[in-house]
């Protein structure tokens, strides 16, 4: 097996994979000890190359002077299919290092999801139900950035990039016969979308979870996430090493004004009860205290909040149900829980009811709440009734 170290090993390889109509790619990373994902391997594997099982290499990002922008230079070729499996953490990779999205894109585990495996399918999943083959995933919790690498874990890596290419030109396949290429399509704008990978420290206050409404203390927990990410960006380390949610939320509770108050949080990790973080702490709290009322965050409307009808909602679900086993596309691609109370509750700005989940289901939907369609049972079967 080969393992590319040089960028004129990589811009070879990228130059014969321009000649064929996908490569299917995938990554090992390490996370733990960083904000951001570092790339430690590289598979990347083409079709007919060498044979009918085509060539598959791996890449050492971590050799001394490789350049990825063969790599990056192969992702902007239109002529070329990437494929990916559960792409997300990948692209956000490749968004950060290169500024670059692969185009056009292919995601076998959305594409599983709407051919009908079910929601999340994992690749092991479809090695074994297409490619009709068994995975050794010993290998898959080592240390990625060790080296030299194991024959194992290079056996581990290479293969979740062969197998791949069975499973993509099934799928494509299923694809073009049902028609449902272009829900792929849409729900892979998400994953080329570069808000997707853009975390803001403004922002980061809405990924932390609290059942609080009140604005007070929404402003400083939103202020402490704001230090929080910063700090860990400029760092690279992980939020956290920080101070973790937990601590957050009591720290927002008790608005620590100076040191002595900080040290009696009980939460907190020793090295945040002083020195920069200590003073981020208390400057975010100072900043929280002084803002005013009307600039208080607000969190998104919830569903509580909304005049849902629980009998329509329930409908709807019986709906989704039947819908779900119409098309063999899971439940919760197709509409989640939210989105059937905001469509009982009269919304009309929800995902269920847009592109191809309108289709599959939101017409029928809107039809269902507006009194133009009954669900009658047929054995243990759902059918909808035009009145």
């Amino acid at each position: 097996m080969k393992t590319l170290t040089t960028t004129e090993a990589l811009a070879a390889f990228c130059t014969e994979a321009a000649q064929a109509p996908y490569v299917t790619i995938d990554t090992e990373f390490l996370r733990e000890r960083t904000y951001y994902a570092k790339l430690c391997l590289l598979q990347l594997a083409i079709p007919g190359a060498t044979g009918p099982d085509g060539e598959a290499v791996l890449v050492d990002p971590l050799a001394e002077g490789l350049s990825l922008d063969p790599l990056y230079q192969l992702f902007r070729n239109t002529n070329v299919v990437k494929v990916f499996h559960a792409a997300r953490q990948d692209l956000e990779i490749f968004f950060i290092e290169g500024k670059v999205f692969p185009e056009p894109l292919f995601d076998t585990q959305v594409a599983a999801m709407v051919c009908g495996f079910g929601e999340q399918v994992g690749y092991e999943t479809l090695v074994r139900k297409i490619a009709k083959a068994n995975l050794d995933k010993t290998s898959r919790f080592t240390d990625w950035s060790r080296r030299p690498l194991s024959e194992a874990q290079k056996v581990y890596a290479l293969a979740d990039v062969t197998h791949l290419r069975v499973i993509y030109e099934y799928l494509a396949a299923e694809l073009d016969r049902t028609g449902r290429a272009k829900w792929l399509h849409e729900e892979l704008g998400v994953l080329t979308d570069p808000e997707t990978y853009i975390v803001r420290p403004s922002e980061a206050w809405e990924r932390v979870k609290t059942r609080t409404n009140s604005g007070k203390f929404l402003a400083v927990v939103r202020e402490l996430a704001r230090f929080r990410e910063g700090y860990a960006q400029s760092r690279n380390i992980p939020r956290s090493r920080v101070y973790k949610d937990d601590a957050l939320l009591e720290l927002a509770s008790t608005r620590p004004q100076n040191l002595e108050e900080l040290s009696r949080a009980r939460l907190l990790l020793r090295e945040a009860r002083r020195g920069e973080i200590a003073e981020g702490i208390i400057a975010a709290v100072k900043v929280a205290h002084e803002t005013p009322p009307e600039d208080y965050p607000k969190l998104s409307g919830t569903n509580a909040k909304l005049q849902v009808n629980p009998a329509l909602a329930d409908l709807l679900r019986v709906l989704l149900k039947a819908k779900s086993e119409e098309t063999g596309v899971a439940q919760k691609l197709i509409a989640t829980a939210s989105d059937l109370d905001l469509i009982a509750a009269g919304e009309r700005d929800v995902p269920a009811l847009r592109g191809w989940r309108r289709e599959v289901f939101g017409e029928d939907a809107l039809r269902l709440c507006s009194g133009k369609i009954a669900l009658a049972a047929k054995g243990s079967n759902v059918e909808v009734v035009t009145l």
